[in-house]
């Protein structure tokens, strides 16, 4: 689970502007620290099905929160896959 303090360094970081919360970018790299941390828990727990699905459903949300913004701005979404590490 992502701490309260590491969700706040993650939306400053990628925050367009002083109170954004909930743009795309934001929720993309939110999704995206939750996703690797579940990554690293099902390495160790390997039989745990309930939390994998919740991975998957969380990669879903995070592939249609990319496709509209490649769709919308592509130029946001380049610079955004480039500053996440995605789709090498």
């Amino acid at each position: 689970m992502i701490t309260q303090e590491n969700k706040q360094k993650v939306i400053k970081e990628y925050s367009i502007h002083d109170h954004d919360t909930g743009s795309p970018e934001v929720q993309v790299a939110i999704l995206t620290s939750r996703i690797q941390e579940l990554t690293e828990h099902l390495r160790t727990h390997k039989k745990d099905h309930a939390s994998r699905r919740g991975l998957l459903k969380m990669v879903g949300k995070r592939s249609s929160l990319l496709k509209y913004l490649s769709k919308n701005d592509h130029e946001r979404y380049t610079t955004l896959i480039g500053r996440l590490g995605l789709r090498k």
